[in-house]
């Protein structure tokens, strides 16, 4: 058995490696295709602008539903502890704030730029819309409020900082000092070395809740 567990590990940080490879790939790609498409910028403005407004409009009217929806929903709680979402979570971009039926939020429409997850560590709170949209790309969101001891805020700032396809923040406004949150997933834990966050980790880091497994945990939004 740990022997399987061992090898379910070492396959899972392979493959993180991999998508991280192809990902600094991909951002040398987009480079290139910048400069050239900077060319193009001034002439295509005018048809830009008139997509947005209507592409606007359009996510107004999907956030209000998807709103609605996600509400209607709740957490269920499962034997390890970990909080399921029971509902299906939206995926839309939409440009404004987003109330979420949670604290912090584990999914729904979120800001089409994502917050860098690639082991960041935020020492101000983060907008949740963008953080959301880290957690659609397989990313686990520490959060801890004031009443979290300096020293767990560091022991986990330290495990975010060695692990892609993670960050961290300030929540004030949660229910408990440190919560751990991923796509459609939550749970609170005791304290920065409580088996549930290597346990949390390993399952929901790039895990099968993922919407977006392998998109880009860098260049997005930093502080």
């Amino acid at each position: 058995m740990g022997s399987a567990k061992k090898t379910d590990s070492t396959s899972r940080k392979a493959r993180i490696e991999e998508m991280r490879r192809a990902e600094q790939s991909r951002e040398r790609r987009n480079r290139i295709l910048t400069i050239t498409a900077s060319v193009l910028v001034v002439a295509g403005l005018v048809a830009g602008g008139a997509f947005l407004i209507n592409s606007q409009s359009d996510s107004d009217g999907d956030s209000a539903a998807s709103d609605s929806k996600a509400a209607s929903g709740k957490f269920v709680t499962g034997k390890d502890g970990v909080k399921k979402w029971s509902t299906k979570l939206t995926q839309n971009h939409v440009a404004k704030d987003v109330k979420y039926p949670m604290v912090p939020p584990v999914g729904g429409d979120h800001n089409q730029v994502w917050m860098n997850c690639n082991g960041d560590v935020y020492d101000k709170a983060i907008k949740n819309e963008n953080a959301v949209h880290s957690l659609e790309h397989g990313a686990v969101w520490v959060t801890y409020t004031g009443k979290a001891s300096d020293a767990d805020v560091k022991a986990l700032a330290e495990k975010v900082r060695k692990t892609p396809y993670s960050l961290m923040s300030p929540v004030e406004e949660q229910t408990d000092p440190i919560m751990l949150s991923a796509w459609g997933h939550q749970r609170t834990v005791t304290a920065a070395d409580d088996p549930a966050v290597a346990a949390f980790f390993e399952t929901y880091v790039q895990g099968k809740q993922t919407p977006e497994p392998g998109a880009a945990c860098t260049n997005g939004l930093s502080q």
